[in-house]
């Protein structure tokens, strides 16, 4: 953040050749810079570039209200707070002014009367994009007094009448004035509270009381809805949904190189509690956040699940977090010194995602079931696409002479490996499933021992090992 201009009168302001611009004109601007110089013009959101990104700076460029449409978890209200980034870093406001008004245009009555006392005296303050941003989460006791504004009965207390504009408390929608504002899950909003935004939309200003008060707002509207045959809560009312310039459908990722993306941004213990684990190895190898991503896709597309409802990508974030978790109870317990999650933790997925699923009524009571196949049938997928034309005879063959190896939630990577003795071909096991890791230092054993466990694993899903499972432990052999 750089520091704020050093200018706080309307004399200074006007002598630094500052141009009043709208909220959307300023947003436009800022775009068409971005697209020029080939800038992410809306960095950290992930799976959108092709799609749903092209839709919103086209509705920015145009000057249009929008609304996103979208299951759960499509990362509507991320992309609606990254717009702010298009904002101007400092914009100047009257100092006090309730609604943000800019020193060349005030709006209230009482910063105009205050406007003409002062003159080119006016005090002027600088307000950051990061404080232009406002949110409400719709909801049924959501009120016309929340969004828009109501009489303060405090200031008719002291005296001043009912008639005085100054009675006015103000609600969200009109203190966000001259940034951007967003309404999520806008169906959830009574039909009669959604009326409430009608001028705010078309004529752009507000209404409270009666009053005979014109506030001419200056703000981009975004909003944010589920599909509206899913939710049965509401609907967005026709006279609204009309004046919304654009409306944007959001998706999931559509390829699992950006599903894989999107969990590596956003889980927070991917790389350990203080951003990387010890000497920078992963506390969750890449064929495990693999499996996690392809075991949230295999979900998503089951027919056991309501499509209608949808799988959000929180899904395979927490998912990715419990198997972090695992792998730290284990550590913790046996005391290795970096946790580096295995095949074993993959299990505690399972009861940790019920609760983010929604079957259809037939399949209600196999949710355990479903889900554990799914999961077995990502690990499947990625075994073979990681471990595709390597010999793993040699390993097992090991079994094949009547070596069996009990592994689990809590046995340690050294007790893993020491019942293996030497493993043929570990590097070369190493370099398919975790070429980018350094393959030294403490995290050696714990990347080693994940590596064998995913083959071992992948030889019994592909019927050429036995497993025994109970209570947390597996048994593999020939």
């Amino acid at each position: 953040m750089t520091d704020a201009p050093d200018i706080h009168t309307l004399a200074a302001l006007r002598a630094s050749g500052h141009i009043h611009r709208g909220v959307k004109a300023e947003v436009r601007e800022n775009l068409i810079a971005r697209l020029a110089a080939g800038e992410p013009t809306l960095p950290g959101i992930v799976g959108f570039d092709d799609t749903v990104v092209p839709e919103i700076e086209r509705a920015l460029l145009a000057g249009h209200d929008i609304v996103l449409l979208g299951e759960r978890g499509q990362g509507k209200t991320r992309l609606i707070r990254t717009l702010t980034g298009l904002l101007d870093e400092w914009t100047p406001v009257i100092a006090g002014s309730e609604l943000n008004e800019h020193p060349y245009a005030p709006i209230t009555p009482a910063t105009i009367r205050r406007a003409a006392d002062e003159g080119d005296g006016l005090a002027v303050s600088w307000r950051h994009r990061s404080d232009r941003y406002g949110e409400k989460l719709a909801t049924p006791d959501t009120s016309v007094g929340d969004l828009i504004g109501d009489i303060d009965p405090i200031k008719v207390a002291e005296g001043r009448s009912l008639g005085d504009p100054d009675t006015v408390h103000y609600g969200l929608v009109p203190r966000t004035n001259r940034g951007i504002f967003a309404v999520n899950e806008l169906p959830d909003l009574a039909e009669r509270i959604q009326v409430a935004l009608l001028n705010v939309l078309e004529e752009r200003d507000i209404q409270v009381r009666g009053y005979q008060l014109r506030l001419p707002l200056d703000l981009l509207l975004i909003a944010s809805a589920n599909p509206e045959d899913y939710t049965n809560r509401g609907r967005i009312i026709t006279p609204l949904k009309d004046r919304f310039g654009a409306e944007v459908r959001t998706h999931y990722p559509l390829e699992l190189s950006d599903e894989l993306e999107l969990i590596a941004q956003e889980a927070a213990v991917l790389w350990g509690a203080e951003g990387e684990s010890a000497h920078g190895a992963p506390l969750v190898p890449s064929h495990l956040l693999e499996v996690v991503g392809r075991f949230a896709r295999a979900v998503r597309e089951a027919p056991q699940v309501d499509q209608r409802s949808g799988v959000s990508a929180r899904f395979a974030i927490a998912a990715v977090e419990t198997v972090a978790a695992s792998a730290v109870r284990r550590a913790a317990i046996t005391g290795e010194t970096v946790a580096v999650a295995r095949v074993a933790d993959l299990a505690s997925v399972i009861p940790a995602s019920r609760g983010k699923v929604e079957f259809d009524d037939a399949d209600s009571g196999r949710e355990f079931e479903v889900l554990d196949h799914l999961l077995r049938r990502a690990i499947a997928e990625t075994s073979r696409a990681r471990l595709a034309g390597l010999d793993l005879r040699p390993l097992q063959a090991k079994f094949d002479e009547g070596l069996l190896v009990q592994t689990g939630d809590i046995v340690s990577a050294d007790a893993l490996l020491e019942q293996l003795g030497t493993i043929p071909g570990l590097s070369d096991l190493l370099e398919r499933l975790e070429p980018d890791s350094v393959h030294e230092g403490p995290a050696t054993v714990g990347i080693a021992a994940a590596a064998v466990e995913f083959a071992l694993e992948g030889l019994y899903l592909n019927k050429r090992l036995a497993k025994e499972s109970a209570g947390g432990r597996a048994v593999y052999g020939a």
